[in-house]
């Protein structure tokens, strides 16, 4: 197998998008080669077969997901309102819309992981990985939101994470169903909501 990380990563990335516009079915090597634009047989060259690029996948989309300590998270809508946000319920709503449109705006990598999700029902090696990667975020979360002092506990987490990804799902694949300009009040809605009285 070859060895070349920036190679590596950037089949990889193509993978994600190759599953995000064609579903499970239609990544192949061949596919990924064409999308990263490398001559045919490059991918076969980098990963021992299907299930070995699938599981680097499922890893790379939660690593493209996180900020980097070179981003500008002002940058990101809604990040610059929930640092300055006095409130601490406006401020943990702040910090949600910022993390949905965040999400959404990463739409390949978000559908890619939906292809992948439905994969590892079939494929438990796959369903391992996934799920020890989403666990691992997961408490990665809460114990941020435990650390900020936000309001809430871990249930509340847990519950705004299960909310607002289905708010995403809607927004990336029937975009139609709920309205763009409803997006931030049904955030707010599911902050107020989930926070305990």
């Amino acid at each position: 197998m070859r060895q070349n990380r920036e190679r590596r990563q950037a089949l990889v990335d193509a993978a994600i998008e190759v599953l995000a516009r064609d579903g499970m079915r239609g990544l192949t090597f061949r596919a990924v080669d064409a999308e990263a634009d490398v001559p045919v047989g490059t991918a076969s060259n980098y990963f021992a077969n299907r299930d070995d690029l699938l599981m680097q996948v499922g890893g790379r989309v939660y690593e493209r997901l996180q900020p980097t300590p070179g981003d500008d998270l002002a940058a990101v809508p809604g990040f610059a309102e929930a640092l300055a946000a006095g409130d601490p319920r406006e401020r943990l709503t702040a910090i949600m819309r910022a993390v949905v449109h965040r999400v959404a705006d990463y739409r390949s990598g978000y559908l890619a992981l939906l292809e992948l999700r439905l994969e590892a029902t079939r494929r438990p090696a796959l369903r391992d990985v996934l799920t020890a990667t989403i666990r691992a975020d997961i408490e990665t979360n809460v114990a941020a939101h435990v650390a900020s002092g936000l309001p809430g506990d871990t249930t509340t987490v847990e519950l705004l994470h299960l909310a607002l990804n289905w708010l995403i799902l809607e927004r990336l694949t029937l975009p139609g169903v709920f309205p763009a300009e409803r997006l931030d009040s049904l955030v707010a809605a599911a902050v107020e909501r989930a926070l305990p009285a």
